[in-house]
């Protein structure tokens, strides 16, 4: 059975920085692309940033390139994702996700439950 497991979410002011991480089992961990969705209450899912089985090649959402940064460490089947200069507009659920080749987020990709993220201005 395949599980996915969000931490590191919270609280924190404008301009701060979270680092969320995500384990997945039940999987082979480098068959897969990895990637963070985000929803903000009223909006819909969106994705914020994807990383390939490799680590090489990543894609970032206009809204956080250059605040956020996307890494994988395959030997402990972890997933990282290093928010700085955190806004408001930030705010969400952040979902991890797994899907073999990209992060499509279709029917056959493993979702996290989610982690809270609150940026208060």
């Amino acid at each position: 059975q395949v599980q996915v497991v969000e931490s590191g979410g919270g609280s924190v002011q404008a301009g701060g920085s979270l680092r969320l991480s995500c384990t997945a089992s039940g999987l082979t961990f480098d068959d897969y692309a990895l990637g963070w969705f985000r929803q903000a209450p009223g909006k819909e899912r969106e994705a914020v940033s994807c990383i390939t089985w490799s680590g090489y090649g990543s894609y970032y959402a206009d809204s956080v390139k250059g605040r956020f940064t996307i890494s994988r460490d395959n030997a402990k089947n972890t997933l990282y994702l290093q928010m700085n200069s955190l806004k408001s507009e930030d705010t969400a659920t952040y979902y991890c996700m797994a899907e073999r080749s990209w992060c499509y987020g279709r029917d056959d990709a493993y979702w996290g439950q989610g982690t809270q993220v609150t940026v208060s201005s």
